[in-house]
């Protein structure tokens, strides 16, 4: 048992629940709703808003409980299913009502499913005798497992077997907090309201990260091009990059007409290499760009002493790597820039978004007015060149709702990857990207590396793995090698190694244990043999 985790649980469960319960508007409740897609009916959570008697009361004081009512399309009551906390686990403490109409057990299956892909407990837990006093003998065809004479476990992946469905690579958890901020930002986020979302969202994320100024962008491709041109560098200056990235970290030092030089990735933790970046600096270059490659975070102590011994300017490419640390500090907090992602497949989403952080408080002066078109404050009058790289209100609301998750959603990568590491163990010719032991990842991307040894090709592993429904990705090629740079420069060879053998395993942050075990047999199956 890890007391750490378990507190960490209980922590974030007793949140989500405080917010289902705290609508005080029938408006709030529905919005943080479960809707029943089978019988059309609902099942909304017990709140300020339709409490009526001491029964809900004393839930709604209980802050390791929360319960939802069932209803039917026309909103007639079915019946009531209270949740209770019972860390690392949550237990099905009551149901009761009418199951007749179907409403009751598609809501029963719908809070499994949200508490498995929101909260995610060790396992949900119930009475068999309490079901099956519901139920009868229908009781057998719920989501259940049979553990004991009166237990049984509760789970979407009751029945699941493998093979039959793709398991995709990644894929985000949305709960009734973002819903319900969204619903709240679409109907009533305009006018005097515009900003309400963004600017909480802003704060937000600069106090989780420990930074002075967040400026909302709509990608971080956006927010990196902005640092750059903040930053002066333009044309004949370099900036050094590493050769294991995604494109958008080399473009946008082309979007300031300035030259990247690619530097090699060290071959453990697949990030910038602090020597080979040393070794790429010359007299044209003004700043370095770490990146936090798949949520494992550079070695920023050592990058930070380079940059500062030559006097080169820092901007983090932290696109993947929200709340993951260095030697205790979190990323994002290290350079003169930082810039995180919010995009559709990243942990925390917004659909496309970005954040870019500064502590500098002239530097965030100059950035804000070219991220206003170059606008002096509070006129039409344009100063300066800038660009449009803004936020939308409703996709901040998305991400202040993501962000206030984030914690139990790093737990929930990390649980992931240690599915991997037991269910990998022993495999041949295979190594798991592992996170440094200065480092805490949030493992965005559980990876491994296929070595030379192995007796199948990296390209056909992920080839065999689709055909058994599992999809994968290859790691990012060495992108010095893309025809697009001004210069050519030679492909790195620690970042060639791993562009060439690397696979993004599926690692979306709803993935169940069952899906990540079959991914893992079907692994030992295709090296092993």
């Amino acid at each position: 048992m890890n007391t750490a985790i378990d507190s960490s649980f209980a922590t974030s469960v007793r949140k989500e629940f405080a917010f289902l319960k705290a609508a005080t508007h029938l408006e709030a409740t529905f919005s943080r709703g479960l809707h029943l897609p089978a019988s059309g009916g609902l099942a909304l959570p017990l709140s300020q808003a339709n409490r009526t008697s001491p029964a809900d009361d004393a839930i709604l004081a209980n802050l390791d409980q929360t319960a939802f009512l069932v209803f039917s399309r026309t909103l007639e009551q079915r019946g009531r299913i209270v949740l209770q906390l019972t860390a690392p686990n949550l237990t099905l403490a009551q149901i009761d009502g009418n199951p007749s109409g179907g409403e009751l057990a598609e809501a029963l299956r719908e809070i499994v499913r949200w508490s498995e892909e929101t909260l995610w407990p060790e396992r949900c837990t119930a009475s068999w005798g309490m079901l099956h006093q519901t139920f009868g003998d229908a009781a057998k065809d719920l989501p259940i497992t049979r553990t004991g004479d009166d237990s049984v476990i509760l789970s979407r992946r009751a029945h699941w077997r493998g093979g039959e469905k793709m398991i995709l690579t990644a894929g985000p958890s949305i709960s009734a907090r973002e819903a319900s901020y969204a619903f709240d930002a679409a109907k009533y986020g305009w006018n005097d309201q515009w900003a309400k979302y963004l600017k909480a969202f802003e704060q937000s994320f600069a106090q989780y990260i420990g930074a002075k100024y967040a400026l909302a962008t709509s990608s971080c491709t956006g927010a990196l091009h902005l640092a750059l041109a903040a930053l002066g560098i333009g044309p004949g200056d370099e900036v050094i990059v590493p050769d294991i990235t995604w494109v958008a970290t080399g473009n946008a030092v082309l979007y300031v007409g300035a030259t990247p030089v690619f530097a090699d990735v060290d071959p453990e933790t697949w990030t910038l290499d602090p020597e080979s970046f040393r070794s790429k600096i010359t007299p044209r270059t003004k700043a370095v760009m770490p990146v936090h490659l798949y949520g494992h975070p550079c070695r920023m102590d050592e990058i930070l002493k380079i940059a500062n011994e030559h006097g080169l300017s820092v901007v983090e490419d932290a696109a993947p790597s929200i709340g993951a640390e260095v030697l205790g500090r979190r990323t994002g907090s290290f350079g003169h820039f930082a810039a995180f992602s919010f995009q559709g497949a990243k942990l925390a989403v917004t659909g496309e978004g970005g954040m870019l952080l500064t502590n500098d408080d002239e530097l965030y002066k100059k950035v804000y007015t070219i991220w206003d078109q170059g606008r002096v404050p509070g006129t039409f009058w344009i100063a300066h060149r800038g660009w449009k790289y803004k936020l939308a209100n409703t996709l901040a609301a998305i991400g202040l709702g993501q962000l206030e998750r984030n914690d139990a959603m790093v737990e929930a990568k990390r649980r992931i990857f240690r599915w991997y590491e037991e269910g990998l163990a022993g495999v041949p010719h295979l190594s798991l990207n592992k996170e440094a032991s200065w480092a805490r990842s949030i493992y965005w991307m559980t990876s491994i590396l296929v070595h030379e040894s192995s007796p199948i090709s990296r390209d056909d592993l992920m080839k065999e793995l689709k055909a058994r429904k599992v999809d994968t990705r290859a790691v990012f090629p060495a992108i010095s090698q893309y025809p697009i740079w001004p210069t050519p420069q030679t492909p790195q060879p620690n970042a060639l190694r791993i562009g060439l053998r690397a696979i993004n395993l599926p690692s979306g942050v709803c993935l169940a244990r069952e899906e990540v075990a079959y991914v893992c047999a079907q692994i030992r199956e295709i090296v092993s043999r």
